[in-house]
């Protein structure tokens, strides 16, 4: 049966906790959570570098160890040589030393090439703990990079979010109605928590216009943009007149100046040829 204590404290520390992330600043949680996944790339970059300084320093090991193979294998063919002349030379007891020496080298030799045995397996390993690792980083660095941007995107929903909301709380005052935004924990939900206060805006703001004073308003910028039409009317109106100059009579066309009676009185036979 679990401790009613300890069940308590942990209801309490929720409480608060959901407390603390309500009244959290959506800016400070995106800011939290930006330098969070930072200081894991770090830590992560930091492990990868251990690991491939390891498999460098095993390279290093491993290239001291055959040289130390070679050296070992050349003092032992040089100590069989010696023996074998000393053989040849009748000198029993110094083909002996040679030949003990020989013996020296071949044991160390053999000791050498296990370790370079050991250490070539365990450089193999190295090489794909360190390929793993870069890869991690790579990894990392794409999702941090992806994060920051998502940064971006979150804090200009963000701004779009709380602008909205005061052209909803502009309409709502005229009704009286008051609503107050809310807060999210994490970068993750943020993002619909922004979206949700967007989304809420714009239906209030609908609600807002669909009300009484909204139609007020409505009816008033009809009458305006009205009023604005008529003005520009006017506006056309006036400029033709004084687009109109002081000898504007000398330049419209003769034939309407002229005989203004044209159409009343026919012309007779002989004007008709003479205008011909």
């Amino acid at each position: 049966m679990a401790n009613p204590f300890v069940k308590g404290w942990k209801y309490l520390m929720a409480l608060f906790n959901s407390k603390i992330d309500e009244k959290a600043d959506p800016k400070v949680q995106i800011q939290q959570a930006i330098e969070d996944a930072q200081r894991q790339h770090q830590a992560l970059s930091q492990q990868a570098a251990s690991v491939i300084g390891n498999q460098r320093q095993l390279e290093m090991k491993l290239s001291r160890q055959l040289d130390e193979v070679e050296k070992l294998n050349a003092n032992a063919r040089q100590a069989v040589n010696l023996a074998d002349q000393a053989q040849v030379a009748g000198d029993t007891e110094k083909a002996i030393q040679y030949t003990n020496a020989a013996e020296a080298f071949a044991a160390q030799l053999v000791t050498a090439e296990q370790g370079v045995e050991d250490l070539k397996a365990l450089h193999d390993q190295s090489l794909q703990a360190a390929a793993q690792a870069k890869k991690a980083v790579e990894q990392n660095a794409m999702a941090l990079q992806a994060k920051v941007a998502e940064r971006t995107k979150l804090l200009s929903q963000l701004e779009q979010a709380k602008m909205q909301e005061r052209v909803s709380e502009s309409l709502r005052s005229m009704d009286s109605t008051l609503s107050a935004p809310g807060n999210t924990p994490s970068l993750d939900a943020v993002r619909d928590k922004i979206e949700r206060r967007y989304a809420d805006a714009l239906g209030s703001a609908e609600l807002a216009q669909n009300s009484v004073s909204g139609r007020m308003m409505e009816v008033q910028q009809a009458s305006i943009q009205m009023a604005g039409h008529s003005r520009l009317e006017q506006i056309r109106a006036s400029m033709k007149g004084d687009a109109l100059p002081s000898g504007g009579a000398a330049n419209a066309p003769a034939t309407p100046a002229a005989n203004p009676n044209l159409d009343k009185q026919p012309p007779a036979a002989g004007q008709t040829g003479t205008a011909q």
